[in-house]
């Protein structure tokens, strides 16, 4: 009884990671995609010229420019995740892209004029931007995983 018991939680334990893994990838993906329109391009124009990592961008490249290479990024690491779920080697690159893209995005939050308001006495922001706290979570499990 109790090797059936950890059996399934094992399972459970796969079907979350697997769960986790693939909406990721489509989280990325689906973003990534949208980088290449021109709504998607002026979006972030704001958060990514106010950035002391990015500021500089706009002066080389143009902003559609930009936002297809933040596109090409995340579908890139979109797939890597998910061929990591057969060839394990690319967790470790997957985890690392994940961590390095959403601590950027999590730090625009801080970065970004007119991020937070106050609305009835909370504190609110952009939240699509605050999902990405959970996906760094995710990539640094990937990373500590990757044994």
């Amino acid at each position: 009884m109790v090797g059936t018991v950890q059996k399934s939680k094992n399972q459970l334990a796969r079907t979350g990671y697997y769960l986790s893994l693939f909406g990721a990838a489509l989280i990325l993906l689906w973003i990534g995609i949208f980088k290449f329109t021109p709504t998607e391009a002026a979006a972030i124009k704001p958060l990514v010229e106010n950035h002391f990592l990015t500021f500089f961008v706009y002066k080389i490249m143009s902003v559609q420019a930009v936002s297809d290479l933040i596109g090409v990024i995340e579908i890139i690491i979109a797939l890597l995740l998910i061929f990591s779920a057969k060839f394990a080697v690319l967790k470790k690159y997957a985890g690392t892209g994940m961590i390095i893209i959403f601590l950027t995005t999590l730090s625009y939050l801080f970065t970004t004029p007119g991020m937070w308001k106050i609305v009835d006495g909370v504190p609110v922001t952009d939240f699509f931007i605050v999902k990405d706290l959970m996906l760094l979570g995710f990539g640094l499990m990937i990373v500590q995983n990757n044994k």
